[in-house]
């Protein structure tokens, strides 16, 4: 019979077994228990189970080691309930039951799901003397920890001598799939310290264990034990490294994993396109699925069912969200199933999307209140929302809970520069920016935006320059950023470099750089330049129209501002409430009242009604033009509150015109006004002071105790340089000199035939 073992091995179809099979019954060799054990074997593996148990059924006297192989086969093809039959039967004919049967057995019991009958087979385990069998015991369990009998499980683990990593595994694994992941790590945790090596199964069970939890710090760790120990990376570990992450909130590292996978099988391609789909990014899903059929790498049913979801869930959220039908978007979510992170991430990120921000934070809390944790999606989305409504306390409570998951993945930190940059804190900003190690572009740009967004346009171009110097790459709303800032500072030079490095840098025309490009060149005093760009425009938006309008306003052109205002509508353009703010604006420097006046009552015409700040426009415009009864009857007519900045408005008319009557009698409404303004308040104090109402001038600087003047400052470009000054201001290194010039200007303007007038 030895002979024929290599071709039992080399029988790889049923018909070269049928063949063999045919060969051992004319030599009578198919009465040898071994090879009719291997015809059981073999027929079992190529599928033909009838076959295989006939050939069992056949043989006059069956031995234990054959009842074993049939049992087995069996349980390979997971029919348990025929393998525990089986095993009854050898009973009843009182074969002897051999070690080699009861792993297999014990497995067809947990497949089966029947502990009553595992419990009488681990009874008869120990009655055989079969309990002190390494591989009998660990299979026992298994059988406990798959039917969640942990107790028992734990009991066999615990009085076991020799604990292997075989052993091991297998105890981390019923802990893990039964739902205690923390136990799960700490036995893992014991393992290590017993100097006993970990394998890619136990590293299975841990990064599961990690994911359950959500603790990306942990996860972390473990994938440096993996890397460290240099545990071969196979497929199902690399899968459940990226279900690790994703579960985690870090979809970035799961991506990174994903990628560095030099053999991806079908497998990985799915388990990547499942994490997109349990994240929310539907799109992303689809986009790797097409990436999968270009690999040539083959679907399988699995495959198809998770891009089906994702097609399904796309489709319908974003038809029901461009509709503005939130609503249906949350049926949808409730439809497709259970609410789990994944439809939470779609709500917060739908509500954020459509400027509904408290919606999204709401929906936030209400998750964690359903004990789900957040992932970096969710996170990140919330961040957004928190920055586009100030709304700092949760945004910090955002980041505390982010620090203490240690979700510190790009994702949520470039959105935590943002969110501290639109409140206000964009010093805080920058210190997440300087902890970064690998900034991408992203990165780079949400700081470089930060700092021009909040007036610290120098720190903007700053870092501008350490990314043009690094040779950092840049794009579209890097450029955009900076020129943003060479416009607040009035630098033009820079503005011109920067347009410059822009042109050769070879990126493609922008509209929103285009019409930053115009806005600049008009603010820093160019206007040929503006009206450059603003002509290289193809297709102008009513922003691009209302940047160049704003530019001929400030520098007085207001028949400019007119044309170009009357050409927008021509071409179709729509004006929108800036428009209007700027051609008011405009008006207002050159004191055309009629005009001013025209736009304002035309506003309604374009449906738009008129702001607090279109408002103070025509009241300031009136004002300085006298009118100040007309001005009064416009705040009067005013359908919300009337702040602080329309009141100065009016004050200040009266001031220019001396029309100190007019104080007396809207003095009432002045009582009730409270603002951090402190303008507000000098105004008025100033013009009491100037009409002699002493008291009153006491009564006002008084409402200034505890407010704090915000420090004015101007800026002059020499030799290419921006130089900043503010009252008091000794940085410069020419302080002494600048101060002594200052000393001696109304000498010097005397000598010079200057009139001086002292104030």
């Amino acid at each position: 019979m030895t002979l024929y073992m290599p071709l039992f091995r080399s029988c790889t179809t049923l018909r070269t077994i049928t063949q063999l099979h045919a060969h051992l019954f004319v030599t009578g060799l198919h009465k040898d228990p071994l090879a009719s054990t291997k015809l059981v074997e073999s027929y079992s593996q190529m599928g033909d189970l009838q076959t295989s148990r006939l050939v069992f059924e056949t043989f006059p006297s069956p031995d234990s080691f054959m009842w074993g192989v049939l049992i087995k086969c069996y349980v390979w093809n997971h029919i348990f309930e025929e393998s525990i039959s089986l095993y009854h039967k050898m009973l009843y004919h009182q074969v002897q039951v051999n070690g080699f049967i009861y792993p297999n057995i014990l497995r067809a019991c947990s497949g089966s799901g029947d502990l009553g009958i595992g419990g009488k087979v681990h009874g008869r385990v120990i009655k055989c003397g079969f309990d002190t069998d390494a591989i009998v015991e660990t299979s026992l369990l298994s059988m406990y920890g798959e039917m969640g009998c942990l107790y028992n499980a734990r009991k066999i683990f615990d009085v076991m001598l020799m604990k292997d990593v075989v052993l091991w595994s297998s105890i981390i694994s019923c802990y893990v799939e039964n739902g205690e992941a923390c136990e799960g790590l700490d036995l893992f945790h014991r393992m290590i310290c017993q100097g006993i090596e970990p394998d890619s199964v136990t590293m299975l069970s841990v990064a599961e264990a990690c994911g359950d939890l959500g603790f990306l710090r942990l996860a972390r760790l473990v994938h440096g034990q993996v890397v460290t120990r240099a545990i071969k990376s196979e497929g199902s570990l690399d899968n459940s490294l990226i279900v690790m992450y994703t579960k985690c909130g870090d979809l970035h590292s799961a991506e990174k994993i994903f990628r560095n996978v030099t053999q991806r099988h079908t497998s990985s391609w799915t388990a990547m396109i499942t994490c997109y789909n349990q994240t929310g990014c539907f799109q992303e899903a689809i986009d790797v699925f097409l990436e999968m059929q270009e690999s040539k790498v083959e679907l399988n049913s699995v495959t198809m069912m998770v891009v089906i979801c994702s097609c399904a869930r796309l489709a319908l959220i974003e038809l029901y969200a461009e509709c503005g039908n939130l609503n249906y978007c949350e049926e949808v979510l409730r439809v497709i199933g259970e609410r789990n992170i994944i439809s939470w991430n779609m709500l917060i990120s739908l509500y954020a999307q459509k400027g509904l921000l408290k919606e999204a934070l709401v929906v936030f809390v209400q998750m964690q209140t359903q004990g789900l944790m957040p992932d970096s999606y969710g996170l990140a989305s919330s961040l957004s929302a928190c920055g586009s409504m100030s709304s700092i306390q949760l945004g910090y409570q955002i980041h505390g809970h982010v620090i203490k998951r240690g979700i510190l993945d790009e994702f949520v930190q470039n959105s935590l520069i943002d969110m501290y940059s639109k409140c206000g804190l964009v010093n805080c900003g920058y210190k997440i920016f300087e902890m970064i190690e690998q900034k991408s572009v992203i990165t780079w740009n949400s700081m470089v935006c930060g700092f021009s967004q909040n007036g610290n346009s120098e720190e903007a171009i700053r870092l501008f320059d350490q990314m043009y110097m690094n040779g950092i790459e840049m794009n579209e709303v890097t450029f955009l950023s900076v020129i943003q800032a060479c416009s607040h500072l009035g630098h033009l030079e820079k503005g011109k470099w920067v347009h410059h490095k822009l042109i050769t840098g070879g990126l493609k025309k922008d509209l929103y750089v285009d019409t930053a490009l115009t806005d600049m060149y008009a603010k820093c005093g160019d206007l040929q330049a503006a009206q450059g760009v603003f002509n290289s425009i193809s297709e102008r938006s009513v922003v691009s129209w209302s940047a160049m309008i704003a530019g001929y306003g400030i520098h007085g052109q207001i028949n400019a501002s007119i044309s170009l205002f009357n050409q927008m509508l021509d071409s179709g353009i729509k004006p929108n409430e800036v428009t209007f703010m700027n051609i008011l604006s405009a008006c207002s420097h050159v004191g055309s009242v009629e005009e001013g006046k025209l736009y304002f009552s035309s506003m309604e015409d374009f449906g738009i009604k008129p702001n607090t700040e279109h408002f103070a426009s025509v009241v300031d415009l009136l004002s300085r033009a006298g009118d100040l009864n007309g001005a009064y009857e416009i705040i009067r007519s005013m359908p919300f509150h009337v702040d602080a900045s329309i009141w100065s408005a009016l004050l200040n008319g009266c001031r220019i015109h001396r029309r100190m009557d007019m104080i007396k009698s809207i003095e009432s409404d002045l009582v009730d006004i409270s603002t951090d303004d402190t303008g507000y308040y000098t105004l008025l104090s100033n013009i009491y002071g100037e009409g002699g109402e002493w008291d009153e001038f006491g009564k006002v600087r008084s409402m200034m105790k505890g407010l704090t003047k915000v420090p004015g400052w101007s800026t002059i470009e020499l030799d290419k340089r921006v130089y900043r000054f503010g009252a008091g201001d000794t940085s410069h290194l020419q302080t002494n000199e600048i101060y002594r010039i200052l000393d001696n200007f109304p000498t010097l303007a005397l000598e010079q035939g200057c009139d001086v007038e002292y104030r």
